[in-house]
């Protein structure tokens, strides 16, 4: 876990200082898998996505409108600009309301359960990345 937030760090710092909006490096060193990933977004109790994003979910009601849509994202993002939103997305847009789902650090408002946890854990965020990056319509 630390090494995990070793390189967010890292690569939040470097991506973003150096002009880039991605994080091209993984956060485990291996790609996700995208079949756990499409269930990360659609659950509502992991992932949240689907409350301020739609996407190809058929099954799924009630989906957002505040955020993209998530259809075409793979065509859209590279791998580590996906990567980068997920992980800290006020990195690129500071007033963003989209959560940061693997930053601790600097973060207000933190009930005392989640204080210096992730929502995601790096595992989690490959596996979303891989999703996404299979949806190419």
């Amino acid at each position: 876990m630390r090494l995990a937030a070793a390189l967010v760090a890292l690569g939040c710092t470097v991506g973003v200082a150096g002009g880039e909006d991605a994080m091209p490096q993984s956060l485990t060193g291996a790609r996700g898998d995208p079949a756990r990933g499409g269930a990360i977004v659609a659950n509502r109790q992991v992932g949240l996505c689907l409350l301020c994003h739609s996407g190809p979910f058929p099954e799924e009601r009630f989906q957002g409108n505040l955020a993209p849509d998530l259809r075409g994202a793979g065509t859209r993002w590279s791998e580590g600009q996906l990567r980068l939103r997920i992980v800290d997305s006020s990195r690129i847009t500071p007033a963003t309301i989209m959560p940061a789902y693997h930053r601790t650090d600097g973060l207000v408002r933190v009930a005392p359960a989640w204080r210096d946890k992730p929502v995601l854990s790096a595992e989690q965020i490959e596996d979303v990345v891989a999703f996404l990056m299979s949806l190419r319509d």
